[in-house]
């Protein structure tokens, strides 16, 4: 019986992974077409989301047969539950990059290149997903801490896009569209940044069952 269920434990860490290989690849995608104006590469990133979704059901259902199936103890339990919990903040990480996604097709041929430093906050929110999932399968304690302490590094690069995208305006009125299209793909790269938090969390939660600790970082 145990043997089963440490098969089922198994495929849970190997799906997590998947999917948050997956999260992050939504990222890069809608990252990459924000900086090149590649519509082609928004739409797919787009269509990436719905895998993301199928992902979570899959997800859901072997925690769900986990719990009902087998009796976990503590630390098992823990497990299964910061991955019901996980799989949640990984979904919207999708939706939050398909978002980003649909305003880059209306951006009329221009670039997130033209804001400093859109391509810097892009690139330390992917970070903050990679390494949330990695200290999640890998129970890496020290990593999920890490995450924790970057998001810092993320509200400070959407503080400055903000400064940037003001002097853009000031500078030329014709500019606002613009700047408030690229305003709302910083705030979705912030948002992104708050679920990797959450993730490491629980990550930090199922390594040490303590919650509130988790939320000193």
């Amino acid at each position: 019986m145990r043997n089963r269920f440490d098969e089922q434990l198994e495929l849970l860490n190997k799906k997590m992974t998947e999917m948050g290989a997956e999260c992050e690849s939504i990222i890069a995608l809608a990252a990459e077409a924000l900086l090149s104006g590649n519509t082609a590469e928004a739409k797919k990133a787009m269509e990436q989301g719905h895998a993301i979704d199928q992902m979570e059901r899959e997800i859901e259902n072997i925690c769900l047969k986990l719990l009902l199936q087998q009796q976990p103890v503590a630390r098992d339990l823990r497990v299964i539950s910061a991955a019901l919990k996980m799989i949640t903040d990984m979904e919207r990480i999708g939706d939050q990059a398909e978002d980003i996604a649909e305003i880059i097709v209306f951006l009329n041929g221009r670039t997130g290149a033209e804001c400093h430093g859109i391509r810097k906050m892009a690139e330390a929110t992917i970070k903050m997903v990679t390494d949330s999932v990695d200290a999640y399968v890998r129970g890496d304690l020290k990593l999920a801490e890490e995450v924790c302490r970057y998001d810092d590094v993320v509200d400070n690069d959407f503080s400055q896009i903000k400064k940037t995208l003001i002097e853009m305006i000031t500078e030329n009125s014709a500019d606002g569209e613009y700047a408030l299209d690229i305003l709302m793909i910083a705030k979705y790269f912030e948002r992104i940044g708050d679920h990797a938090v959450n993730i490491a969390e629980w990550a930090i939660f199922r390594m040490t069952g303590d919650m509130e600790g988790a939320r000193l970082y």
